[in-house]
């Protein structure tokens, strides 16, 4: 058997180009190199650069994703995205993937765009019935539109302040007064054009990922989230700030329910490849645990620590051959 070409692709124009270059490597270590020729592709702007086998590096031809290594053309027959922000999450490489004609790890161009961007997710999902927080849009440049009664009446106080769009914790602030408000919006817009303004929802944070191919689903186990910061943010991620408790200590009952919900939202947007969801756990008036979806993350970090690989370990399941199914799925 010929073995096929990966391109594990990352780097990318957004505050998480260090962390997509360590989930290339974790990735790296986990591919079936019996299997693939496995080469990192590293995108900033519009410098797009494959490392060869001797260590060095050579620029990757945009015309068709290929590239020259000893004299011979290579071409790419499969591209594993592990870009974190943009263009790997919000749909741009995919469209380009398209253009080439090369099958690829994510979802397709309308389903990261529309998971990129968190307020347009919520909405959309909240008309299935998926319970989120309650939010409010910014725009830049109509910051000054903003009404601090109607903020303080419709979301309250604490809230949070985050990018829109953006695939991480970067400008991300847990705001207590309204003083705060317009600082938070500022460091948020930096991040991202549109900034949202969301409730807080104190509770249990649990994260859960999901696969399918034609033959199978899988939902793998449940991981909480615990940290002693503010909130889940960038030090908690991915400094060793937090807590991962895998499976989470919740019950059997809430556990089924939060791999349904996964399982069903995964269909509903008619995702690709591995994705994972994030939610909180409150507790509604009745006394019964709530389901809060928090985002979809479609490229979820891949490091040997991440949460992906944690659940991979946790379900019985060896994380080379679950980057084979998904793969061979495309074939």
């Amino acid at each position: 058997m010929n073995k096929r070409n990966v391109a594990i692709v990352c780097g990318g124009d957004s505050s998480e180009y260090e962390v997509s270059l360590r989930s290339a490597q974790g990735l790296y270590s986990f591919f079936d190199k019996e299997r693939y020729h496995v080469y990192i592709v590293t995108i900033k702007s519009m410098d797009w650069r494959v490392q060869l086998k001797d260590g060095t590096d050579t620029k990757i031809d945009r015309n068709d994703f290929s590239f020259l290594e000893d004299g011979k053309r290579v071409f790419f027959d499969y591209a594993y995205i592990t870009i974190h922000g943009t263009p790997g999450e919000n749909g741009i490489m995919q469209g380009y993937f398209d253009l080439v004609h090369i099958p690829y790890s994510t979802s397709n161009v309308l389903v990261e765009a529309l998971t990129f961007d968190k307020f347009v997710l919520n909405q959309y999902l909240r008309g299935f019935g998926v319970r989120v927080a309650e939010s409010i849009l910014v725009r830049r440049g109509f910051e000054h539109q903003i009404n601090e009664h109607e903020v303080v009446e419709k979301i309250g106080m604490p809230c949070f302040v985050k990018p829109a769009a953006d695939g991480s914790s970067f400008g991300v602030s847990k705001v207590k007064n309204v003083d705060q408000l317009a600082p938070a919006l500022r460091k948020a817009m930096m991040e991202s054009e549109t900034v949202m303004i969301e409730q807080y929802l104190e509770g249990t944070e649990i994260t859960v990922g999901c696969y399918k191919t034609k033959e199978k689903s899988v939902v793998f186990p449940v991981t909480e989230v615990v940290t002693k910061n503010e909130f889940f943010d960038y030090d908690a991620k991915y400094n060793g700030q937090v807590d991962e408790i895998t499976p989470a200590r919740i019950s059997d009952e809430l556990t089924k329910r939060a791999q349904d919900l996964t399982s069903a939202i995964y269909d509903i947007l008619h995702c690709n490849g591995i994705i994972r969801i994030d939610y909180i756990i409150t507790k509604g008036e009745d006394g019964n645990d709530k389901l809060n979806m928090l985002e979809v993350n479609t490229t979820p970090g891949m490091t040997a620590t991440s949460f992906i690989p944690q659940q991979v370990r946790a379900a019985g399941l060896n994380i080379s051959d679950v980057l084979t199914e998904i793969i061979e799925n495309q074939f």
